[in-house]
C-alpha cells in the first residue's frame, strides 16, 4: 500500500436546497487501497461516495462547499468529462448496456476517441482479465452482455469501468444484489485490483468491510440529520479499538 493520498476533502459540505446532506467532512483518502464507507441507512454515504466524480450535480439544487481534491487538484475546477475517465463508477444493480459484452468494454474508449480496432481489441481483453472475467466470455464476446449471470454483469462493469484506465474506482454496494458466491468473486477481485487502483466502496454489509477494505470511515447523522465523518482510520483499529463509542456502538449492533 503506498502512503500517498489521491483523494481529499477539505471541510467539504452538500446542501439539497436549504437541507445539508454532508457536514464539514475533512478526510485523507489513501492510493492504492480499499476504502470503506459505512453508517447507518440515510447518514449521506453513497451521496459522499459519489462526490468524488460529481455525480452529484445531476441533481438539481445541489451547492458544495469546501473542496474535493484529486492528486491534489480541485475536482470541481476540472472537465467533469476528463474528471469521470480518471474516477470510474460501479453501481450497486449491475447496468450493462444491451450491447455486445465487447461494445460495453469499449464503449467508454471509443468515446473518448479510441477508433482502431485491434487497439480497442486489447484493451476489451485486459480489461475483461482484470475484472476476471476473461476466461468466462472469451468465446462469446459477440453475445449479449444482458445473457450473463447477475455476478458475470457485475464484473462485465468493473470490466468497463477499467477500460477507460481510471486511477480510483468507486463502488456503491457492488455486491448486495449478488449471490454470496458472487459477492465472493467481487471481493476476490477488489484484493487484486488495488494493486493498480485506489478503490472506495460503500457498503451496508460489516462483516465485508471487515473483510475487504484496508482503512474504513464511520459515518453518521446528528441531530439535523447531516452526514458526518465520526471516525476515520485503518479497518482492524476501527472495529478492534474504535476512538469513538459512536463508532463501536454502530459496529458491535447496538444501533443503525
Amino acid at each position: 500500500m503506498s502512503d500517498e493520498h489521491r483523494l481529499r476533502t477539505e471541510g467539504y459540505s452538500l446542501f439539497y436546497g436549504s437541507f445539508r446532506a454532508l457536514n464539514d467532512i475533512t478526510v485523507d483518502i489513501p492510493a492504492n487501497a480499499i476504502t470503506s464507507i459505512i453508517g447507518p441507512s440515510g447518514c449521506g454515504k453513497s451521496t459522499f461516495l459519489r462526490s468524488f466524480n460529481r455525480m452529484n450535480e445531476l441533481i438539481p439544487g445541489v451547492r458544495i462547499t469546501g473542496r474535493v481534491l484529486l492528486d491534489g487538484e480541485d475536482i470541481f475546477l476540472e472537465d467533469v468529462v476528463a474528471l469521470r475517465k480518471k474516477v470510474g463508477m460501479v453501481f450497486q444493480r449491475p447496468n450493462p448496456f444491451p450491447k455486445t459484452i465487447f461494445d460495453n468494454v469499449a464503449y467508454g474508449p471509443r468515446i473518448h476517441g479510441a477508433r482502431d480496432r485491434g487497439g480497442l481489441a486489447a484493451l476489451v481483453e485486459r480489461s475483461l482479465r482484470d475484472a476476471a472475467l476473461w476466461d468466462e466470455v472469451k468465446d462469446d464476446l459477440q453475445k449479449s452482455a444482458l445473457a450473463l449471470s447477475g455476478g458475470q454483469q457485475q464484473r462485465l462493469c468493473i470490466a468497463r469501468a477499467l477500460a477507460v484506465e481510471p486511477e480510483v474506482i468507486l463502488m456503491d454496494e457492488p455486491a448486495s444484489a449478488l449471490d454470496p458466491i458472487a459477492t465472493l468473486r467481487i471481493e476476490e477481485l477488489l484484493q487484486a485490483l488495488k494493486q493498480k487502483y485506489t478503490i472506495v466502496i460503500v457498503t451496508h454489509n460489516m462483516q465485508q468491510a471487515a473483510r475487504v477494505s484496508d482503512f474504513t470511515a464511520f459515518m453518521m447523522t446528528d441531530e439535523q440529520r447531516a452526514g458526518n465523518l465520526v471516525e476515520f482510520g485503518p479497518t482492524k483499529q476501527i472495529f478492534t479499538t474504535p476512538r469513538d463509542r459512536r463508532t463501536e456502538d454502530y459496529i458491535s449492533g447496538r444501533f443503525g
